[in-house]
């Protein structure tokens, strides 16, 4: 205990001010009547008595009140630790990420944080998360016990890739939440490769302490080889066709010597192709395997290698391969348009090698022609339909149909776009007197029609495309994908009802542009069929953690149910959800089935981000750093680092003195005016 302001202590001198108001009180003699003296000696009587201190208890609740109100103003203090843990928050983070299935690493660290929770002040509020498949906050901050364990013994080790980035960010809305300190204890194997690439994004709030329990105890890091990575297709219409009937794998060894490994193809539980495979150290090395003989429908696949290492659960990538006639696509030409059909048709027979037929038709030659029946539908420089097939063409997509829309030159400003919902708004003629031609100055490479994971300098090849014509199109409810250099929009995407809509403002003829002359076109055309068929989606691999969409935006309101069958044969999505879920996230390995809400199955295989493979920790100098980046001082129980010396904070405590004082004061007015009320004299 201590005094703020020790000075104010000298006027413990005023406790002198009640013995001298109990001194000063004069004495009174009331007189008495006697009908002699003489009966009476003479005698001195002394005034000791009268000197004396009287009402000893009232006297004490004066002096006491002086007292309290001298040590008020001396503001006393007592001394607690600055991180007494009953007014801090205990933040649980337990990784159940997928690298944490090696050995027994999740059990090790599930085990450490149930010690911690059972050794908190049963005061203290705490929280429990998980980190693996995003961060999972799994309770409120509350101080229920039972509730807590529940919580922290429910969480199981997942697929998912943990990032401590992640962590970071939710972490800060936590504390903006709670508005007080907290002390989080991460318990991990701090893998390098869930750190993020700025170390900012890391960093904690200022009032939460960061204590890192890593399972891995600094023990040296196990080989470990996987299967990076598989190209196959996701459709195929012809096994036998060299270019498409392929396989390529990726071996790669993490921390590992020089190897040669068996690599299998697995096709529905049946080996077709074993290989050799020479791993260099620390590097990796590309299989293929051809032709992919599968059966019709969905065939589920699987590369798998012969590691025999301390992680056997990701020597296996898995893959779904959907066998099928090749579709139909059904080319609507304008009047006057020969050209698109020739430019078009041959890009996609390049791109998807015999996976599409195309079938060609004039605009006026479609009443009969029902789009039910083709992958998607291409309109070029055919603004103008007959009714009935713009009707069927409307409830082709609504039910999950898609249609390519080239405008051309037939549609002059004004010009019907059907299906659109507006017509063209204007006309942009870039050739006209010897103009300079327009160019493509910005691409959404994250759209499917787009997709390029490496543009380069060149913008994915667009960047030397010559536009000299272009129409104007109302955006409003559309994605733009690709825009002039001048703002205008080139590619655009909306929804309508399960299907797409996908408008290019030029066209296919190689007179509007030069687009079909390079070699972004068959690109274009390959990446837009595959979007519009909806063929991707409906089977290949996917990362756990991404989204499959099992219906569009304004398809809510119809009703249709999607299902969705996972790994282990349980259906994740109750009634409700199958009837108005917009996605689902695939939080599991393994192959998912799936029925969208447009009545199209699927099967998709799912594996953990590769990531996860890479078993090295994050070095020891960044755990410190990470650690200390808060609470200037790191704390690591795996290296066994010295603890902190312990600091303190002082509490005040003159407003508990204030209140006895206030209590002391009125015991003693309640008692001086008994005591005073009436005059008598003493005995």
């Amino acid at each position: 205990m201590g005094f703020l302001a020790p000075w104010f202590l000298g006027g413990l001198a005023l406790l002198g001010v009640p013995v001298f108001v109990h001194l000063l009180k004069r004495h009174i003699t009331v007189p008495q009547p006697v009908a002699s003296l003489m009966f009476f000696e003479r005698g001195t009587q002394s005034s000791t008595r009268h000197r004396r201190l009287k009402h000893l208890l009232l006297f004490a609740l004066r002096a006491l009140l002086v007292l309290l109100a001298v040590l008020a103003f001396a503001n006393p203090f007592i001394r607690r630790p600055a991180n007494d843990p009953t007014g801090r928050l205990l933040l649980i983070v337990l990784d159940n990420s997928f690298s944490m299935r090696q050995g027994t690493r999740f059990a090790d660290a599930k085990a450490a944080a149930l010690r911690t929770l059972a050794a908190r002040p049963s005061s203290q509020k705490a929280q429990i998360v998980a980190l693996g498949n995003g961060v999972q906050m799994l309770t409120q901050p509350i101080d229920d016990a039972a509730q807590l364990r529940s919580a922290l013994e429910g969480v199981q080790p997942g697929d998912g890739h943990g990032s401590f980035g992640e962590l970071g960010r939710d972490i800060r809305t936590v504390a903006e939440q709670n508005k007080g300190p907290a002390d989080l204890h991460l318990f991990s194997d701090m893998q390098r490769t869930a750190m993020p690439a700025n170390f900012a994004d890391m960093v904690l709030p200022a009032e939460t302490t960061l204590q890192v329990h890593d399972v891995t105890h600094g023990q040296t890091t196990a080989p470990n080889w996987t299967v990076a990575s598989v190209d196959a297709p996701a459709e195929l219409a012809d096994p036998k066709g060299p270019k498409r009937s392929r396989v390529l794998a990726v071996v790669a060894g993490f921390n590992t010597p020089a190897a040669q490994k068996n690599v299998s193809l697995v096709v529905n539980g049946h080996v077709l192709q074993t290989k050799k495979a020479d791993v260099p150290a620390n590097g990796r090395v590309t299989v293929e395997f051809s032709p992919l003989d599968v059966g019709y429908g969905f065939n589920r696949c699987e590369v798998r290698v012969e590691a025999a290492d301390a992680f056997p659960l990701d020597d296996a990538s898995v893959f779904a391969v959907r066998r099928a006639d090749p579709a139909k696509v059904l080319f609507v030409r304008g009047n006057g348009d020969s050209r698109s059909e020739l430019y078009f048709g041959a890009a996609l027979g390049a791109a998807a090698q015999s996976s599409f037929t195309m079938q060609a038709a004039s605009a006026a030659g479609t009443a009969d022609l029902d789009p039910a029946r083709f992958a998607f539908v291409v309109l070029s420089d055919a603004s103008s339909l007959p009714a009935i097939f713009e009707r069927n063409l409307r409830d082709y997509v609504t039910k999950g149909g898609s249609v390519l829309i080239a405008l051309g030159t037939g549609a002059g400003h004004g010009a019907h776009i059907p299906l659109w919902g507006s017509d063209v708004q204007a006309t942009h003629d870039y050739a006209r007197g010897g103009g300079t031609p327009a160019s493509v100055g910005q691409v959404d490479f994250t759209h499917p029609t787009m997709e390029d994971a490496q543009p380069g300098r060149d913008n994915g090849g667009w960047a030397d495309t010559k536009i000299l014509y272009a129409d104007g199109v109302d955006a409003t409810g559309a994605r733009v994908t690709a825009r002039l250099s001048d703002g205008t929009p080139l590619v655009l995407d909306k929804p309508l009802g399960e299907g797409h809509i996908v408008v290019f403002a030029s066209g296919f003829d190689n007179l509007t542009n030069d687009l079909p002359l390079h070699p972004v076109f068959v690109a274009f055309v390959d990446r837009t069929a595959r979007y519009l068929s909806g063929t991707e989606k409906l089977s290949g691999s996917r990362a756990v953690g991404s989204f499959v969409q099992l219906r569009a935006g304004a398809a809510a309101a119809t009703g249709a149910s999607a299902e969705v069958v996972d790994p282990e044969g349980k259906r994740p999505l109750s009634l409700s959800e199958a009837r108005t879920a917009q996605a689902f996230r695939l939080q599991q390995a393994g192959f998912y089935q799936v029925r969208f809400a447009n009545g199209r199955d699927a099967v998709i295989g799912v594996n953990p981000d590769r990531l996860e493979s890479d078993l090295q920790p994050m070095p020891p100098d960044v755990q410190q750093l990470w650690a200390g980046s808060n609470n200037g001082s790191a704390k690591t129980a795996a290296t066994g680092a010295a603890p902190a010396a312990v600091q303190y904070r002082p509490v005040g405590l003159w407003w508990w003195v204030m209140l006895l004082a206030l209590l002391v004061a009125l015991a003693e007015t309640a008692l001086a005016s008994g005591y005073m009320g009436t005059q008598q004299e003493d005995a």
